[in-house]
């Protein structure tokens, strides 16, 4: 039987890396898109058992990923699953933030999203396969401090939302995945004000749901074709859930959760 393949996107550390850890693990064929080739490039090397295509690919060009699904085409002529993994987060109030930092967010977190499952899903019809979005609790409630993070997650949910509805009738599955605080770079990357990383995580990333724990819940999402997946119990399930009833006692509790935060831009 010919192996199904899996596009990973973001494959380079976190939750991206774990996913590809945990389906070559399950005998998948792999293509991993992310900008930091040698990355990629280790990861291929200690992953065994599996055929693997590493693209190098900035998901904010609209022809990285044309050519990342075209090589996905020409090596193995079929796409399973397209995991939209590349995200990155930024830390800063709306009133001190420069609008750029907002674009760079946007252009990585909704347009990467969209460029991939743009040019994939032709290819994913044809198989039944499932597209995944890997959003955040951002995307379904205003985290303070995270104004562009939030918006282009909940701007990812609504596009993926809406994509599962057209294809009713295709036969093609949608998930949306909304990890909890997972320990991963996402905060070491996260842009500031000014758009320059961060650097150091405001958060104690050891108490976290691992990268791999994460991956595998996705995993079985993807092969159950989950419509939703909501990650850890009281930052994930319940928040998402009290905010539905009580989003003024839920806005209350987010914002002396995130002002507890070393340096945190408010209080």
């Amino acid at each position: 039987m010919q192996k199904k393949v899996v596009i990973i996107t973001g494959a380079s550390s976190g939750i991206g890396k774990a996913l590809a850890e945990k389906y070559a693990a399950e005998g998948w064929n792999l293509v991993l898109a992310a900008r930091r080739e040698e990355r990629l490039q280790e990861i291929k090397t200690k992953l065994q058992n599996t055929e693997i295509l590493t693209v190098k690919t900035d998901v904010t060009s609209e022809e990285d990923c044309k050519n990342l699904v075209n090589e996905a085409i020409k090596r193995f002529g079929k796409i399973d699953v397209l995991i939209n993994n590349a995200g990155i987060s930024m830390r800063a109030i709306f009133e001190q933030l420069e609008l750029d930092v907002v674009r760079r967010v946007m252009d990585v977190n909704f347009w990467g999203t969209v460029y991939c499952t743009k040019y994939a899903l032709p290819w994913l019809l044809k198989t039944k396969g499932s597209v995944a979005g890997i959003i955040s609790i951002g995307g379904y409630i205003g985290l303070p401090g995270r104004t562009g993070y939030s918006a282009s997650k909940f701007a990812v949910r609504g596009f993926l939302e809406t994509l599962r509805v057209e294809n009713l009738k295709t036969g093609l599955h949608v998930l949306i995945a909304a990890p909890g605080f997972t320990s991963s770079e996402i905060r070491k990357s996260a842009l500031n004000s000014t758009g320059n990383q961060q650097g150091e995580t405001p958060r104690d990333e050891d108490k976290m749901m691992s990268a791999e724990e994460c991956a595998s819940h996705i995993y079985t999402a993807i092969r159950k074709r989950k419509r939703n997946l909501v990650l850890t119990f009281v930052e994930g399930k319940l928040t998402v859930f009290l905010s539905k009833f009580l989003p003024r006692f839920v806005e209350k509790m987010s914002y002396k959760w995130f002002a507890k935060e070393p340096d945190s831009p408010f209080k």
